[in-house]
């Protein structure tokens, strides 16, 4: 979780690599495994009840243990250097929609990840359904 200051004050952001509500509502996963650091916001009854609705199943590491966070870390480390450093914003709802653009728009669509070969999200699934496509004929 990091904030981000505007002149209206601070708006704070959680992220979740791939937001649970996001990924089953676009991607319809099976099987899939929610891990977190022990923060309260995935400690709650509520998103434990969530988790369940979605049939996801919620996996929490070890307390204080630095791997947990890495990617987020690393996400915010590009958020901050690329968006957050360069701009300053007058109202929440102008921040929200900067940073909605910067992840949706470009972060999680179309940006190279080394954990993906240098593929984009979206040119790795691309080929990974060819990959399945192409194995099932």
């Amino acid at each position: 979780m990091t904030y981000v200051p505007t002149w209206a004050g601070f708006l704070y952001l959680a992220v979740v690599l791939d937001a649970l509500n996001m990924a089953v509502g676009q991607r319809r996963p099976s099987g899939v495994i929610h891990h977190s650091d022990q923060g309260s916001q995935y400690t709650s009854i509520a998103f434990g009840l969530r988790c369940k609705e979605a049939g996801v199943r919620p996996s929490m590491g070890s307390v204080g243990d630095a791997y947990d966070n890495a990617m987020c870390e690393s996400f915010f480390a590009t958020l901050e250097c690329e968006l957050l450093g360069r701009r300053k914003f007058q109202t929440k709802a102008e921040a929200r929609m900067a940073i909605f653009e910067f992840i949706e728009g470009w972060y999680n669509p179309g940006r190279r990840h080394s954990a993906l070969g240098y593929l984009s999200p979206i040119d790795y699934e691309r080929k990974a359904l060819a990959g399945l496509k192409a194995s099932s004929q």
